[in-house]
């Protein structure tokens, strides 16, 4: 059974193993909020699982030390249980999912472990880790539902309590369930007046509809760039905890994911993987009720984005924020025309990117050219105007 004095001895078995990650302020991310980040993306592997991992690694016997474990993952639970595992001086192998990003692989690897690559996602990576579990005698080291590893990651909200002693609400990414059972328990039962929210994406809302239908389910498909999170069923510990103890889980779409990676990266100086950003998301774009005034803290619960979806993320983001933006405008091929739009985006500051002339298109009369622009912008509202100068002088913007 999860109990706070298990809690309590997971943090003395990790005090000298994990990083204490601080609570920063970040008054840019909610004005009429007091908003901080508890920041296990600062965290050694990147994550905070290496607090469950750890803890539960470190409480077994030596006859499950000695046959070594097994764990299935995304990428952050493969990196904790290895380092966990190497620290213990254990085997460790680890069934990911084939599509993890390369680094989240490389890295797993540089922690010590061995590495299967399945087809499929999370859940096929589980199926196949319990086979080997069975086939070979390996512990399981369960990325959310095993007891131990909530308590682990049930640390995390000691922590915060520790730090920010009159925080009001904490909002907490949602996967399986695990890290959010863990400090949702902590907090309510040291300090029952605090509101816990969990958040999950859009695309794999597994325990929003288990809360829904008041049982567990097993969504058919899931889909995110917050691959951390993306887990079609949520645990039978996990569920029962989240139930008791947790008082809402929403749901953000992948737009609002990566406006709030980019606004970390440009407010914070901070990096974070989609599944690390979903709380600041919640936060931001107002799915937590009644934060007006109150003192929140947003867990960024981990960093290891791929660099090729990092670059994706933020083009995204930008186009939520209106910071770029791609003009195609309808010109009569004359001299002066390029001159004529040219003046008036100087004129209202938008900084051109790239710039495109196409003397031939299908959709355009046969004396037209089409002008491809791209701009960066500084919001919606800037987009607006520009749009709206062109539009006033006489020219044609068509659709891109």
């Amino acid at each position: 059974m999860l109990t706070l004095d298990k809690i309590y001895h997971a943090s003395y078995v990790l005090q000298s193993v994990i990083r204490k990650t601080d609570i920063i302020h970040a008054p840019k991310i909610r004005k009429d909020a007091n908003v901080y980040l508890k920041t296990e993306n600062l965290q050694i592997t990147g994550s905070f699982k290496v607090r469950g991992a750890y803890y539960k690694i470190s409480q077994l016997n030596d006859e499950e030390k000695a046959k070594g474990v097994i764990a299935c993952s995304a990428g952050n639970h493969a990196q904790g249980v290895a380092l966990a595992a190497t620290k213990n001086g254990i085997k460790s192998l680890i069934c990911l999912p084939d599509g993890a990003p390369i680094s989240k692989v490389e890295a797993t690897k540089g922690y010590g472990a061995e590495v299967c690559l399945v087809p499929g996602v999370y859940d096929d990576a589980y199926q196949k880790a319990r086979e080997l579990e069975k086939e070979k005698g390996y512990t399981f080291v369960h990325p959310f539902d095993d007891e131990d590893v909530i308590a682990g990651q049930g640390t995390i909200g000691l922590e915060i309590l520790q730090q920010l002693r009159d925080v009001d609400v904490v909002v907490v990414p949602v996967g399986g369930g695990g890290l959010i059972s863990g400090v949702a328990f902590a907090l309510k039962s040291l300090d029952p007046r605090i509101r816990v929210y969990g958040v999950q994406a859009s695309g794999a809302p597994s325990m929003v509809q288990s809360l829904e239908m008041d049982e567990i389910v097993c969504l058919d498909k899931v889909s995110t760039v917050a691959d951390g999170i993306k887990v079609k069923e949520p645990g039978e510990n996990t569920f029962k905890y989240v139930r008791q103890y947790v008082d809402g889980v929403v749901t953000v779409t992948d737009d609002e994911v990566s406006t709030a990676i980019l606004t970390l990266i440009e407010q914070q100086k901070l990096i974070a993987e989609g599944a690390g950003a979903v709380s600041v998301a919640a936060v931001m774009f107002d799915k937590i009720p009644d934060i007006e005034g109150k003192n929140v803290v947003c867990l960024v619960s981990g960093g290891n984005i791929d660099v090729t979806i990092l670059s994706r993320v933020i083009k995204r983001g930008q186009l939520k924020m209106g910071c770029i933006d791609t003009l195609a405008i309808q010109l009569e091929d004359k001299p002066g025309q390029l001159k004529g739009v040219s003046a008036i985006l100087a004129d209202l500051g938008g900084n051109v990117v790239s710039i495109h002339h196409e003397r031939a298109s299908e959709d355009s009369d046969i004396t037209d050219t089409i002008l491809r622009i791209g701009l960066e912008t500084r919001d919606h509202e800037h987009i607006r105007q520009i749009h709206q100068a062109l539009t006033d002088a006489g020219f044609k913007i068509v659709n891109k």
